[in-house]
């Protein structure tokens, strides 16, 4: 296989660190073997890259590794195991969308005390005039 990004261009393209694709093939986070290029160099393909995109999405929103794991290995398992999977989704989407209403709280707080310093800044503003 010559074709596809070598794993620093695949690094790259996603933000993650050569060790950590290294790891995920490691781990069994990756569907199926990486390909080689000749000189036995990594070669990503579409399909690698699309997983590896898939990956980062479930890891950057708080899924564990072990989680990522199982879901990968129900995929490699095939056809029979959609129930499975979608469980394993649906639960992460629950444990999202807990987070993002956390976040929202904290947001609405930060916005509160930016509200209180520009009434305090446009009292004084109104005052000097």
């Amino acid at each position: 296989m010559t074709d596809g990004l070598t794993i620093a261009q695949a690094a790259e393209r996603f933000g993650l660190t050569t060790d950590t694709l290294r790891y995920y093939e490691k781990d069994g986070l990756m569907l199926r073997p990486v390909g080689r290029a000749a000189s036995g160099h990594r070669r990503y393909s579409p399909d690698d890259l699309r997983w590896i995109e898939l990956v980062t999405r479930l890891r950057a929103t708080g899924m564990a590794i072990r989680d990522v794991r199982r879901y990968t290995e129900l995929v490699r398992e095939g056809i029979g195991t959609e129930a499975a999977r979608l469980e394993l989704m649906r639960e992460h989407r629950r444990k999202v969308l807990a987070q993002l209403a956390e976040v929202q709280e904290h947001l609405g707080a930060i916005d509160h005390k930016i509200g209180i310093y520009t009434e305090i800044l446009e009292g004084r503003s109104e005052g000097a005039a």
